[in-house]
């Protein structure tokens, strides 16, 4: 029989060696590593020089490094809605900083990165930090039931994460839109109006904070010894302890690539890391070993997270065919709430490198984040990259790449800059948006920033910039990045060209305009 078989296989083999010769190239896998809080100068590839990070080092060597990319907010949630939705998250009004137990900001009906890869045959999974809400209206979610709208409802198949932030409650993860873990002994229960009856808060019981005191704000609900923002109780065996929260969420993007890979699936990986958002608890491998503190143990911790990440894909065979993409959601912040002695022990370390501003702010320290692209054979290797580019544009982009077809009226805001990305084209972006609680506008050469009556530091808790001022500003991006001049009145056609950029972005919902 042995003769039959070889001889059959034989006669066919050219044939079938013919039918692949032919076939479309294969689409890469895509995993968007986005880090929380992460500043430009928060890593080693970025001139940083009191925190290791040989994972980042080693993508850095292997793909290429961008030094103009932005997010488009100053803050998470709007970010983040713009980079999944390729919509300015500023044309609706219910996508600020969201609670812990907002209702699902991304709704149903919208088409997002996640159903763009979905339906052009990807398995999908969001792991991590969300911060977009869940269930459909705030306020009113049982969290010890499934909830009835969750992430399934926008394109992802598979998901693990945390509802909001880590400092935010409730402090448990949402597993295919369950609690995971459910500890049915102790249900849960959550409200951002009041307490709960003899449930004990950092602000009445500060002896219970264990493991990390507030500075300001987070001293409400206490879970894992730290003070929360919000209230709750219960919970029981389901709520997370913060020093094991990076090694929960790698461990289930380890496990949702490798079912993927088994199956011979793309896959499309949405990975956010908890890290460098307070409150910074890492585990006991990294904590007490930088010379930072906290916030320097969690960047080094992250960098874990990512190297985790990338041996996997070596040990699975799949590297050569995965684009990685490693960014942030916004700037840094060093005080954010908790005294973890970031700004003390800070030193030379500067998180937003040459950049003024931090999180929350409308100078570039809010939004120039850091940005790595590898694609084996596909992304040019070590190298470093100025083109002027802004997360709005990758869903359209990586929908290029894959060939995609948007529906109507999908990533409204987003632009194909697919060849920026992988760095064919070096043309840069003509102008990008900036999110504050204002809108700046940025070229390759200037910065824009509108004027707005606001106060000139945050004025509820960290001492940083917030870059409001009461008549335009413009800063001459090639001459400094520290926006230290304002060039508004020597240059009014500068500022009557940017404005209009403005005004024309506003008024027409998707204006591409170059």
């Amino acid at each position: 029989m042995a003769p039959m078989l070889f001889q059959a296989w034989g006669a066919t083999a050219p044939a079938k060696a013919k039918e692949h010769k032919e076939q479309a190239p294969k689409n890469p896998n895509v995993i968007i590593i986005l880090a929380d809080d992460l500043g430009y100068g928060d890593m080693e590839p970025y001139g940083a020089t009191r925190v290791k990070t040989p994972a980042v080092n080693r993508l850095a060597s292997q793909g290429t490094k961008f030094t103009n990319v932005h997010a488009v907010a100053s803050t998470s949630t709007p970010s983040r809605y713009s980079l999944l939705t390729g919509e300015y998250a500023w044309r609706r009004d219910d996508t600020g900083v969201a609670a812990g137990n907002a209702g699902m900001i991304i709704r149903p009906t919208q088409y997002t990165m996640a159903d763009m890869f979905r339906n052009a045959g990807y398995r999908t999974a969001a792991i991590g930090k969300w911060h977009l809400g869940l269930g459909d209206k705030t306020g009113e979610q049982d969290w010890n039931a499934p909830l009835p709208a969750s992430l399934s409802d926008i394109g992802f198949d598979y998901h693990y994460i945390m509802a909001a932030t880590a400092d935010r409650v409730p402090c448990v993860f949402i597993e295919d839109g369950k609690v995971a873990n459910y500890d049915p002994t102790a249900p849960i229960y959550v409200s951002y109006r009041q307490n709960f009856e003899g449930e004990p808060t950092g602000r009445e019981n500060p002896e219970l904070l264990t493991n990390l005191r507030h500075s300001h704000g987070h001293d409400m609900s206490i879970v894992n010894g730290i003070g929360r923002i919000g209230f709750m109780k219960g919970g029981g065996k389901a709520l997370w302890k913060d020093e094991n929260i990076a090694d929960s969420i790698t461990a289930h993007a380890l496990g949702f690539m490798r079912e993927a890979a088994k199956a011979d699936e793309p896959f499309f990986m949405y990975f956010c890391t908890n890290d460098i958002h307070v409150p910074r608890f890492p585990h006991d491998r990294f904590r007490g070993k930088n010379e930072m503190g906290l916030r320097g143990d969690a960047i080094a911790q992250f960098d874990w997270s990512v190297g985790r990440v990338l041996e996997t894909l070596d040990s699975l065979g799949i590297a050569d065919n995965t684009l990685v993409i490693l960014s942030s959601d916004n700037g840094p912040v060093l005080d954010d709430g908790y005294d973890d002695q970031a700004e003390e022990l800070v030193g030379s370390h500067r998180p937003t490198g040459p950049y003024r501003g931090n999180k929350y702010s409308a100078f570039e320290g809010g939004t120039m984040v850091p940005a790595i692209v590898r694609w084996p054979g596909h992304v040019p290797a070590g190298k470093e990259n100025n083109t002027l580019m802004s997360h709005i544009d990758w869903m359209a982009s990586l929908g290029s790449l894959i060939g995609a077809r948007l529906p109507q009226g999908a990533a409204p805001d987003s632009r194909d800059r697919i060849g920026n990305l992988l760095g064919t084209d070096l043309t840069d972006t003509p102008w990008i948006v900036e999110q504050s609680n204002n809108l700046s506008i940025r070229t390759p050469r200037w910065k824009y920033i509108e004027a707005f009556d606001g106060s000139p530091m945050i004025t509820w808790g960290p001492k940083i910039e917030t870059g409001y001022a009461p008549q335009p500003q413009l800063y001459d991006m090639s001459k400094s990045l520290g926006e230290t001049e304002n060039v508004a009145l020597e240059n009014p056609a500068v500022v009557y060209d940017l404005q209009n950029i403005a005004r024309r972005v506003r008024a027409r919902r998707g204006y591409k305009g170059e």
